[in-house]
């Protein structure tokens, strides 16, 4: 069962992003996951399930997607074969300094970082030419591979065959010296989720009053806590739900103390029942063909 982790990245020494490629020996541990990074995940070819945020949908052909800050999303190894490969390249937005991005000449990539944090997923045309690119930095210098992710940055940019995965952006603005606090906060809800949270225990953890908490959380999140807790139930149970588990079970597994409240929750946040989301995705319930 995936539970929402948070994933702690740094970048390979010497270079100011992270570039990994992954094959099914390396992509094994599926969870549901995020992070502060930005991340581009190119798949060369194959069929499977992307989850991003509030988002389940399956793809065709390979896959690239660009997925921005503290978005959750379910690693693409789900579900896949044993020849599965991947190329992902997880970056700050001020991985070039703070002050790179606001050059004029780099006006257009400063759009793409801002739609990232809707979730892209791009088409046939920018997935091949883009891709061809990527499968080429693992064995680039330093240099090279900088010069590159330029490229492919600059290429998703100007890109016309892309979807935005969600209706609005979801991902807090969140500055660096606040990810530890937040980090703290979402480790808590991952441990108790299951049993009923009390407010007062989590603002005890980040040591605020409990109305100081509850004005810091919204500010930082745009969602109050118990909104960001019924995200996190509701998104733990969608997995669950793919994994043909009995809705009753689901419900209690995912904190819900009675299956009518679960309904109800469920149906404000996927704007489905359970049973409904279940039958729309009934294909994700069984291997890949």
């Amino acid at each position: 069962m995936a539970r929402l982790e948070f994933e702690k990245i740094q970048p390979t020494v010497g270079n100011s992003f992270r570039l990994y490629h992954a094959t099914d020996e390396e992509s094994c541990r599926v969870y549901w996951h995020h992070h502060p990074e930005y991340e581009i995940v190119y798949i060369p070819a194959g069929k499977g399930r992307r989850q991003i945020g509030r988002h389940l949908s399956r793809y065709e052909d390979g896959e690239l997607v660009f997925i921005g800050p503290n978005i959750p999303h379910l690693n693409f190894a789900y579900g896949q074969s044993s020849d599965f490969e991947e190329f992902v390249i997880q970056l700050r937005e001020d991985f070039l300094g703070k002050e790179f991005l606001k050059n004029v000449e780099m006006e257009s990539i400063q759009l793409l970082f801002e739609k990232s944090k809707r979730g892209l997923a791009f088409g046939r045309d920018t997935k091949r030419k883009v891709g061809e690119k990527i499968q080429q930095m693992p064995t680039q210098t330093g240099f090279e591979r900088m010069m590159t992710l330029l490229w492919v940055l600059h290429e998703m940019a100007l890109a016309v065959d892309f979807e935005l995965l969600h209706s609005e952006a979801n991902s807090p603005d969140v500055p660096p010296k606040e990810t530890e606090r937040l980090r703290r906060i979402y480790s808590f809800v991952e441990t108790h989720f299951q049993t009923e949270i009390n407010p007062n225990d989590v603002a005890e953890t980040v040591n605020l009053s409990l109305p100081a908490f509850c004005r810091y959380f919204k500010k930082m999140t745009h969602q109050t806590f118990t909104e960001f807790v019924n995200d996190y139930r509701i998104n733990h149970a969608r997995v669950m739900l793919l994994q043909n588990i009995n809705v009753a079970e689901v419900a209690y597994e995912c904190g819900f103390n009675n299956l009518s409240h679960f309904n109800r929750t469920f149906r404000k946040l996927t704007h489905q029942s359970p049973g409904e989301y279940r039958r729309q995705f009934s294909t994700a319930l069984y291997p890949l063909s």
